[in-house]
């Protein structure tokens, strides 16, 4: 596993995922219901890991039906039972967090690709998380200063960097809810 470094935001990176995303988009057609950017690299001005993140929105975890998809793009499907992090409060359903990961092969450009079915919390808290941070450039600054101080103390660590992170990901969705809310915010449309 690579050793965790922040860097300075990269103007690149919004081209990087274009790229990547249409290359997804060519290879899955309808399958993909959505490609969206998510995660750090997505968020103008913010410090990050030189890895684009990006999310399908497919309408059922199906790997024999993406799989060919996935690979005539260039990338592969990763074994194992997907979920991500449940945040403090939210449904404990474990289907409602399961997810499909794909990444580049390696020596590609970094990448990974989260596979989420839209309507599930798991699919809404990336693109809310996203776009709080691109409205408060105040939190977004403070997010920064958490991952570099983090990277700086766990850098070889990967499991104490987001046994840290991820809680802290959840108190700044803690501040996105009434954000969206106030501000009338809806989900994205797919970026690809």
């Amino acid at each position: 596993m690579p050793q965790i470094e922040i860097l300075e935001p990269q103007t690149r990176w919004p081209a990087e995922f274009a790229e990547i995303g249409a290359r997804l988009r060519g290879a899955l057609g309808p399958l993909a219901l959505a490609i969206n950017h998510i995660g750090s690299t997505a968020v103008p001005g913010l410090d990050s890991k030189d890895v684009i993140d990006l999310q399908i929105s497919v309408a059922v975890l199906d790997v024999d039906l993406l799989k060919p998809g996935i690979e005539t793009a260039g990338y592969r499907l990763r074994d194992g039972d997907w979920r991500d992090h449940r945040p403090a409060g939210y449904d404990p359903d474990p289907e409602l967090w399961a997810k499909l990961m794909a990444a580049a092969p390696e020596g590609a450009r970094r990448t990974h690709i989260h596979i989420r079915v839209p309507g599930r919390p798991n699919q809404r808290y990336p693109l809310l998380f996203r776009d709080y941070l691109r409205a408060t450039p105040a939190s977004a600054a403070s997010y920064a200063l958490i991952k570099r101080e983090l990277a700086a103390r766990h850098a070889d660590d990967v499991d104490a960097y987001y046994a840290i992170k991820d809680p802290v990901c959840d108190l700044i969705m803690a501040a996105a809810e009434p954000w969206a809310l106030a501000s009338g915010w809806s989900l994205s449309p797919s970026d690809a």
